[in-house]
């Protein structure tokens, strides 16, 4: 709704409706005490990596629309706080959830889960000023985690349900994700296109592999909270009724389109969105 009323979209009818749900992330959402965003449920304060998607690109696009630095400064916090608490050292790869009272804490890379958090890095990125003081320290989590998920990449360019065990699943809708995120990373300079192109245009190769004859998007794990047990994510389910395929599908390609035109020569790879 940010970016349709900033493109002039529904003559300031969408403004109303945009205030409610960005005071809510601002001040209505549960918190810890030093202010990252959380949950009650399922457990008491309980930090869920999916909702770095579910705040920060609002945040970043009120920073933009409103010219309000709070709204970055709030977004640029909670990819801080998050990755103090969930980024996994030896993997460089998220944890699904924290939660606050639990020590120590099982530790499972469910690639959706650190696919939300790549996209919110990206979508961040791209309209955070080039001066604000936390850039630096965004741009070097956002780089770690496109070389981690390099080195996590199946054969077909998709990802794993888990992402470091390859007797999982793939998986359709982080492996959207993913190739968003890298193609945005190239397309703006952060990665290096030479090292990342072939990384995301095998990507996409695999996903148009995922899209039948109807139309339908194969291999999207279905909704899933917070596991603490591998076997919990290893047999999750997947459904061609579940939207998040498609989404991130469609955000792919469209990037995926922007990154050929800014870089026509497509090397070795057929990837034709």
């Amino acid at each position: 709704m940010i970016r349709a009323h900033r493109a002039g979209i529904g003559s300031g009818a969408l403004r109303p409706w945009i205030d409610n749900y960005a005071n809510w992330v601002s001040t209505g959402q549960f918190r810890l005490s030093d202010g990252t965003l959380a949950r009650n449920v399922p457990m008491p304060n309980s930090v869920w990596l999916d909702d770095l998607y579910m705040s920060v690109p609002c945040l970043a696009q009120m920073g933009t629309l409103t010219g309000d630095r709070r709204y970055f400064d709030d977004a640029a916090k909670q990819i801080l706080h998050y990755y103090a608490r969930m980024n996994v050292r030896q993997t460089r790869l998220w944890m699904h959830g924290w939660v606050q009272d639990m020590s120590p804490h099982p530790a499972f890379h469910w690639a959706r889960a650190n696919g939300w958090a790549f996209m919110a890095m990206a979508e961040l990125l791209t309209e955070l000023p080039l001066d604000h003081p936390k850039r630096a320290a965004l741009m070097s989590i956002f780089q770690q985690e496109a070389s981690a998920l390099r080195g996590f990449q199946a054969p077909s360019g998709l990802w794993h349900q888990l992402l470091d065990r390859p007797d999982s699943y793939e998986e359709t809708s982080s492996s959207g994700m993913f190739v968003f995120g890298i193609a945005r990373g190239i397309r703006y300079g952060w990665l290096s296109n030479t090292t990342f192109r072939p990384v995301v245009l095998r990507g996409w190769n695999g996903l148009t592999s995922k899209v039948n004859s109807m139309g339908q998007v194969e291999g999207i794990c279905v909704g899933t909270s917070l596991g603490w047990d591998d076997t919990y994510y290893l047999n999750r389910p997947t459904s061609v009724d579940s939207a998040t395929g498609y989404g991130s599908i469609f955000l792919a390609g469209a990037d995926i389109i922007y990154l050929l035109r800014a870089y026509p020569d497509s090397g070795t790879t057929n990837a034709t969105p």
